[in-house]
């Protein structure tokens, strides 16, 4: 009786770390993208900025938008909808906080280059298609100081996918991705050329 309930709790065990492994993987993956849509707003704000457009609205929106972490973090813990967490952000947290957060996220981002930027820098050195797996394990041996999960390199080739700056395909049941690079669509029109001479 009592191997039963040893073997039981083992499994137990073993499934809870598990499931603990996926959701803090799924956990960085979401931050990880939180962190490029942070990015991209900024740059979309110097751009509208440069353009002449309004600049204290996109200030606030700025703000608004780095202070969007710890609450939204905050906020999936408890199973909220996201538009709760973005609508209160700007009143709940005090700017010395959103100022931490903004430079704690400077000096992040100064001292190692992004999981997004790696991925994208191996994809465009590879000459053939890369799954998740072969992905992660090639920046694992490059970056030994980095943990980086399958399931997290996964995600965030999925959200380059939906920017437009991977492509992926599919073989039976696996998923294969590449870079998206600007030579594609030149190397499709000499073809056209060709069959017409």
């Amino acid at each position: 009786m009592t191997l039963q309930y040893t073997a039981q709790i083992t499994a137990d065990l073993e499934r809870n770390t598990k499931e603990q492994e996926r959701i803090g993987a799924e956990a960085e993956a979401l931050q990880e993208q939180l962190r490029t849509l942070q990015h991209d707003h900024t740059v979309l704000v110097n751009m509208q900025q440069a353009l002449g457009s309004p600049g204290p609205a996109s200030e606030a929106a700025t703000k608004a938008a780095v202070s969007v972490p710890r609450q939204a973090a905050a906020e999936s813990k408890r199973s909220r909808p996201k538009k709760t967490a973005t609508a209160g952000a700007g009143k709940a947290a005090p700017k010395k906080a959103a100022a931490e957060a903004s430079s704690a996220k400077a000096s992040k981002a100064a001292g190692k280059p992004s999981l997004v930027d790696l991925i994208r820098n191996h994809l465009k050195q590879q000459n053939e298609p890369r799954s998740a797996a072969e992905i992660s394990s090639a920046l694992t041996q490059a970056h030994p100081d980095r943990t980086i999960k399958t399931t997290v390199v996964r995600t965030t080739v999925e959200g380059l996918v939906a920017k437009s700056h991977a492509h992926r395909t599919k073989q039976g049941s696996s998923v294969f991705y590449t870079a998206a690079t600007a030579p594609q669509p030149a190397e499709t029109q000499p073809q056209p050329e060709t069959a017409a001479s």
